[in-house]
């Protein structure tokens, strides 16, 4: 079978069913009893349903915050790999000036304190350039990895995957030479860019990653201006940390185009729980654009229909102040990564625009 249509499979599975999670009532996981959009019935998977709000973090008045992603040391202690550019510069900044920063604290719940910039942009003559976003942090081979892009000209085409590795969570971080990831051939559904990192290291020993793209050709011929080409993931594998990686042959992996109304995602956070391989993402017109995804699969390339993983933080009763003109994707989730306890997930970190200085910053859910 081809890796996931929605044309062919329509799979609703029950998720995570090997999650152990307390029975609880909606309640109690801060979900709103009486929800403000009705979805599809069966559409809500289990995770939605054992969020509770934590609240806002990282609130830095003069930079927006996106990116956020946790891991915990030996000592219990929570660090924050995340991304960061000037306010000044608005919500477009992270394509031309995006660093990324590392903050620590005694609990997933904060508080952070800033302790440093671990990636900024090279300058010229660097693959990595012009900013440097969409870090993952993992813990694999006994060395900490940090998965991000990177670009070279401030604009989508030349992002690329690299990875810096380092002994500590305090660094000193290996920087890479050039990108561990480049894009398909012209014409190839994702010659754009690389973008996105999701990884995993599989049970068989090999480091497998996934990676959005779309193709150039798609983003120059829409007819819609606001369309800019349809994000789908794929997915490479190698035999050793360092690469090379090679695409897999059946890819992309996950493509909604087939959906109609140019359907997509983005924002991919993937694990393996429960012998299954399960992955969040970022909704982008299959339910609507404010909820998650979820999505599971047996074998990491064919995946079920996806379920909604999460939804606006107002369903979850949380109250903000109204939306500013300026930010047009106030009150939604993007970029879940998950704080992980013994393989089973405990915390769910996201960005959200807003905050006090109402530009963006790190969003925390409880998993209970």
């Amino acid at each position: 079978m081809r890796l996931y249509s929605v044309t062919n499979m329509l799979t609703r599975r029950t998720f995570l069913a090997t999650l152990t999670l307390a029975p609880i009532a909606r309640a109690l996981g801060g979900f709103s009893a009486g929800r403000l959009i009705d979805y599809p019935k069966g559409s809500l998977s289990k995770f939605s349903k054992h969020l509770k709000p934590v609240g806002r973090a990282l609130e830095l008045p003069d930079y927006f915050v996106w990116c956020t992603s946790p891991i915990e040391d030996p000592d219990g202690k929570v660090h924050v790999f995340f991304s960061r550019w000037p306010a000044k510069k608005g919500m477009g900044g992270w394509i031309n000036s995006s660093e990324i920063a590392h903050a620590v604290g005694d609990s997933p719940e904060g508080p952070f304190t800033f302790v440093d910039v671990v990636l900024a942009p090279r300058g010229p003559g660097f693959w990595d350039a012009t900013t440097c976003h969409n870090p993952s942090i993992q813990f694999v081979d006994d060395k900490y990895c940090l998965f991000f892009m990177g670009n070279s000209n401030g604009k989508t085409n030349t992002k690329r995957i690299g990875l810096a590795t380092a002994d500590s969570l305090n660094g000193p971080w290996q920087r890479p030479d050039a990108p561990l990831l480049e894009p398909g051939a012209e014409g190839a559904w994702d010659d754009h860019c690389t973008t996105n990192p999701a990884f995993i290291k599989h049970p068989n020993g090999q480091y497998w990653l996934y990676y959005k793209s779309w193709n150039t050709q798609d983003y120059l011929t829409a007819k819609d201006p606001t369309i800019r080409g349809n994000r789908k993931y794929g997915l490479a594998v190698a035999d050793k940390l360092e690469g090379p990686y090679v695409k897999y042959t059946g890819n992309p992996v996950i493509d909604f185009s087939n959906q109609g109304h140019n359907k997509q995602f983005e924002d991919a956070f993937v694990w393996r729980q429960g012998g299954k391989f399960r992955l969040l993402a970022r909704d982008m017109g299959v339910y609507n654009h404010e909820v998650g995804l979820y999505l599971e699969s047996e074998d990491g390339k064919r995946w079920d229909f996806p379920k909604i993983a999460y939804l606006p933080l107002r369903e979850y009763g949380v109250v903000e102040p109204p939306a500013p003109s300026n930010l047009k994707r106030y009150g939604r989730l993007e970029r879940p990564q998950l704080l992980l306890r013994d393989g089973k997930p405990a915390y769910l970190f996201g960005a959200s625009q807003g905050g006090k200085s109402m530009t963006a910053s790190a969003f925390i859910f409880k998993i209970i």
